[in-house]
């Protein structure tokens, strides 16, 4: 049932995410096929401006109670971190009368802030994370997904994952046939999975032990061939021992983890940049085979070797024939 969506308006709202959402709930689709949505934009007053992140006004045609008997209560970004009372009693009710809350991106302290994330599973954009879990120690925080769906909570991460949760929810609520419509018209896939990672950068950690860092450095300039403890800890002129521990000192980890992180950047950097095959970027990270770069490539990142370069490849004119072979 997705017959009304109430989208709650707050000074320091962001406008991609506001936007969004008016362009997935807030149409008029019916010709094509898509039941009616009403769509109401609340905001603490009715009528009152609310000012955006970008300066922007937006006038919300509805206050408070435009939230009541929505079937879907969306909480689109904000800056802000301290909510309203009224705020915040308006939200409880309407999830407490059977609305499902959808947040984009940092819309999600709100729904903190109303007691809706304790004991539940969420998501946020990768850079809320930290403040996510400090402000809600009783939330179940998934940094790494696009979105989460925990029943009457949907959660998302920023901006595009944004757009993955509403389509999600108007699969679920509308079907398969409303949703490819939707996705259609709007120019974008109709489905990413929840569960793909959020691509964020994961830098080299910075090494300052004067024994270890030139190791690094020299698997980094190596990363295609084979390393083991041994080699690393005899070219370091360390035990095997003293090396393991020096190791998981400065970088938090093993150095066969280690490797293989960074062996799935460079994959990521060749999936980018190159038109190099996948049997090609196998052998250039270290990883030997397609297969064994598919399996630690998924692992890490959430896709396949295929699939991220087909959505971050830097010309999609510039791919090689046999770019998505093996994905």
């Amino acid at each position: 049932m997705l017959s009304t969506v109430a989208v709650l308006a707050l000074d320091e709202m962001i406008v991609f995410e506001f936007g969004v959402l008016c362009e997935v709930f807030g149409l008029d689709r019916t010709e094509d096929g898509i039941p009616p949505i009403g769509f109401r934009t609340c905001g603490v007053r009715a009528h009152q401006p609310v000012r955006t992140v970008e300066g922007l006004h937006v006038v919300p045609g509805h206050g408070l109670d435009g939230l009541v008997g929505a079937d879907l209560v969306a909480l689109p970004a904000t800056n802000l971190r301290e909510f309203p009372e009224e705020v915040l009693d308006a939200v409880r009710a309407a999830a407490a009368a059977g609305a499902t809350v959808l947040t984009i991106c940092s819309g999600v302290f709100v729904a903190g802030a109303a007691g809706l994330l304790d004991g539940r599973r969420c998501t946020s954009h990768w850079r809320n994370v930290d403040e996510l879990r400090e402000r809600h120690p009783l939330a179940i925080v998934d940094p790494d997904v696009l979105f989460v769906d925990d029943g009457n909570l949907v959660s998302s991460a920023g901006s595009a994952a944004g757009i993955d949760a509403c389509l999600h929810v108007v699969r679920r609520t509308l079907g398969s046939a409303a949703v490819n419509t939707i996705a259609r018209l709007m120019v974008v896939a109709p489905q990413r999975e929840g569960g793909q990672r959020q691509f964020l950068d994961q830098p080299v950690p910075e090494c300052t032990n004067a024994a270890i860092a030139p190791t690094l450095d020299w698997v980094l300039t190596h990363i295609d061939r084979e390393h083991s403890v041994a080699d690393l800890a005899q070219r370091s002129l360390m035990s095997e021992r003293s090396f393991s521990r020096r190791f998981l000192a400065e970088t938090g980890t093993t150095p066969h983890r280690w490797i293989t992180q960074q062996r799935v950047l460079r994959a990521r950097q060749l999936l980018e940049q190159t038109g190099l095959g996948i049997d090609e970027v196998a052998r250039t990270c270290g990883f030997g085979t397609p297969a064994m770069l598919r399996h630690h490539f998924r692992k890490a990142i959430g896709v396949t070797p295929g699939d991220y370069r087909r959505t971050f490849h830097e010309s999609t004119g510039s791919r090689h024939p046999t770019a998505v072979a093996g994905s």
